[in-house]
């Protein structure tokens, strides 16, 4: 029986997410693969694990230009050599573990688990094929570090294709496969019943309105843009996700109550029914994380950007505008003349709708499997 481990990190929930969907896939269509989910930090130090994903959620939170600068100073230089050097120092553990299962391939949705196996690989004492899987729109050179080593490089679209070939990969190690996705997101859904589950109109446009989650970025921001919203003319309806902030909840719940919007906006702490909600939705507002940019595409929805993390998630933005797919609100953009044109635009709406459903490749989790195992 062949042995697949798939290598995570917990900086961020996309890298888990995409993972996870990869397992899922293996274990639905290839029984005759042992597949294996492990966070590649947690098992290698689990107090360097902590430190460093606890730094990450507070940096983003509370310094995210801070988290910005480290973002880019981290392809070159002095931070990029002390990064490469402590993941070789905790690839040592990993060995430990990877002595014991024996893979045959390794899946890698994190630079640092890629790093540490190709570095392993590098001495002589790996032998797996490894694939990495990347998780963004745009590529960082922490992914790249020691690629000879590396069998398969995952990318999103054709344009991050070409970026690596130019960094010297081989076109042939290359698949722009997409990012990997839920199979949730290729079911067919009663979008009536769906409608009537969250007590929602099918007279209306829905807005799907993802705060920021725990995150809570630019939290002003935040509000200012779901306050425009609310004081929409159109005949719209919000469903709010706030996620583990509960104080973004509370004043989520204020401004609705302020605007008498009770019967138009629905708000919800957590769901796991991201997919039938999208289904159901003409538009989603939120920061561009590469697992929920993906899976708007996906569903064929037009984007409105808020609060972007600087560094990957601007560059996502980037691709994401580039492609006519989205509109990126900033800090001192007239959000009211955003949205009148928006909305005034149905064409427009129309011609984003299209545009996203081009660029999605809601097989993406099928097409590496395939070429991993067939």
């Amino acid at each position: 029986m062949k042995k697949v481990i798939i290598f995570y990190a917990a900086y961020g929930g996309g890298h888990l997410s995409a993972a996870r969907s990869i397992k899922e896939n293996i274990e639905s269509s290839y029984p005759d693969i042992q597949v294996e989910l492990i966070d590649c930090m947690e098992y290698a130090n689990k107090i360097v694990n902590k430190v460093t994903t606890k730094a990450y959620s507070e940096m983003a939170k509370k310094a995210p230009h801070t988290w910005g600068r480290l973002y880019w100073k981290s392809q070159k230089g002095p931070l990029a050599h002390i990064s490469t050097v402590s993941n070789k120092a905790l690839s040592i553990k990993l060995n430990k573990l990877l002595k014991e299962h024996k893979p045959d391939i390794i899946i890698s949705t994190h630079p640092f688990a890629t790093q540490m196996c190709a570095y392993l690989k590098k001495l002589g004492k790996l032998d797996a094929k490894i694939a990495t899987v990347m998780t963004d729109y745009a590529p960082h050179d922490q992914w790249l570090v020691f690629n000879q080593y590396v069998d398969y490089y995952f990318v999103s679209h054709n344009g991050m294709k070409k970026e690596l070939h130019e960094k010297g990969i081989a076109n042939e190690k290359i698949f722009a496969t997409g990012i990997p996705l839920s199979n949730k997101f290729l079911l067919r859904y009663n979008k009536s019943q769906i409608l009537q589950n969250f007590g929602l109109s099918p007279d209306r446009k829905t807005v799907l309105f993802f705060g920021g989650g725990a995150f809570g970025l630019g939290k002003s921001q935040v509000y200012k843009i779901f306050k425009s919203f609310l004081e929409r003319h159109e005949k719209i309806q919000i469903v709010a996700i706030s996620g583990k902030n509960s104080k973004m909840k509370e004043n989520f719940e204020n401004l609705v109550e302020e605007f008498h919007k009770e019967d138009n906006v629905k708000i919800l702490e957590y769901t796991d029914k991201v997919p039938e909600l999208m289904s159901i939705s003409d538009l989603v507002v939120t920061k561009p994380g590469g697992l929920t940019t993906t899976e708007s595409l996906a569903s064929g929805l037009p984007i409105v950007v808020i609060n972007p993390i600087p560094g990957q998630e601007e560059e996502n933005a980037t691709y994401l505008e580039e492609n006519k797919v989205a509109i990126w609100i900033k800090k001192d953009d007239d959000i009211e003349k955003i949205l009148n044109d928006l909305f005034s635009s149905p064409d427009k709406m129309q011609e984003m709708k299209i545009r996203a459903r081009l660029l999605a490749k809601k097989n993406s989790t099928k097409d590496i499997c395939k070429i991993l195992f067939n």
